[in-house]
């Protein structure tokens, strides 16, 4: 290899990149012009370490790469690309790979509210300790509706929104102690079930279920994956395998927290369906329906998806999401 010819060649670009690289804005061509230019040096980079490693060149060359590279998170181009690979790749591979907690999660819960809402509805005098006569016909024949229109259609669905994302954070960043895990799912499955129990038994079954359904379906679903990863968190340091529970557990928090940024898009589309559909004058079939296909594409996205996905190598850990963000911008 002529080193002279190389330099004399290339020297333009590395001079324009190391120009645009300093620069403190661009505008949308120069952040395009930047990339093609990174990926073209980091090329001729690769090229010269391994066959003419001169190593004053390869110092210059490796500082201007690596600068260009910290700059390169402001292009549009890297920015949209680290987007479309969380949530094609990162996002529903991890989903997949955490199925048997969710899953698992989801039908224990589901169980456990099914049962509560038997006992409690097969044996009324229960309903003295839940609440008065006078409180239960109030929430049966008021409240309950009531709570999806009492406000405005976009101030319900942000409020919703932002409360699931918190709790559903909670559940994963305290699902450490694996104890807050539980109370989330206790209070919820809870509350589901009494309220099936006494809205069935007093004759408001179909409204109660025309209201749940739309927006529960898939807002339930978040929850259970976020306790899913909560009691995934837990269990990698009470059961760290070959690792030491420490490591074990850095390497599964840094998975859990894709599941934390993916569930707040999830979430966002739950509370939309709560604040503009549930409340809506559609057809209760048609609410209803809406709610089943939100729950089936989040089925489809995680189980299907995440499995081609996650036998194709990825995963939801953060450092092998960068790895793939670096290998993304010099492709």
């Amino acid at each position: 290899m002529d080193l002279d010819a190389f330099v004399a060649t290339h020297q333009s670009t590395w001079e324009e990149l190391d120009y645009l690289s300093r620069q403190h804005s661009l505008t949308a061509a120069e952040a395009d012009r930047l990339v093609k230019l990174y990926q073209q040096t980091a090329t001729h980079l690769s090229t010269l370490r391994s066959q003419a490693p001169d190593p004053t060149l390869v110092m210059s060359l490796s500082s201007i790469v690596a600068r260009s590279r910290r700059r390169l998170g402001t292009s549009s181009e890297s920015f949209f690309a680290s987007i479309k690979y969380f949530f094609v790749s990162s996002f529903p591979a991890e989903l997949y790979l955490m199925r048997k907690w969710w899953l698992g999660t989801m039908a224990v819960s589901y169980l456990f509210a099914f049962i509560v809402a038997l006992w409690i509805y097969f044996h009324p005098e229960l309903h003295d300790l839940i609440g008065s006569p006078a409180q239960i016909k109030q929430l049966v024949n008021h409240d309950f509706e009531a709570y999806y229109s009492e406000y405005a259609h976009s101030h319900f669905a942000a409020s919703v929104w932002v409360n699931n994302a918190w709790v559903s954070a909670q559940a994963i960043v305290f699902g450490v102690s694996g104890v807050h895990v539980v109370y989330v799912l206790f209070n919820n499955m809870l509350s589901l079930g009494v309220n099936a129990a006494l809205m069935t038994y007093y004759g408001k079954g179909t409204l109660f279920w025309g209201l749940i359904l739309p927006h529960g379906l898939l807002e339930l679903t978040a929850v259970f994956v976020a306790c899913g990863a909560g009691f995934r968190l837990f269990w990698s340091w009470v059961s760290p395998g070959p690792m030491r529970p420490f490591e074990n557990f850095a390497r599964v928090g840094r998975s859990v927290m894709t599941i934390v940024l993916g569930l707040i898009a999830v979430l966002a589309v739950a509370g939309f369906i709560e604040g503009f559909v549930t409340p809506s004058g559609l057809p209760t079939f048609v609410r209803v329906g809406i709610g089943v296909l939100a729950l089936t594409g989040f089925l489809l996205y995680s189980l299907v998806l995440g499995r081609q996905q996650a036998l194709a190598g990825a995963d939801g850990d953060v450092l092998d999401w960068q790895k793939a963000e670096q290998s993304i911008a010099v492709e």
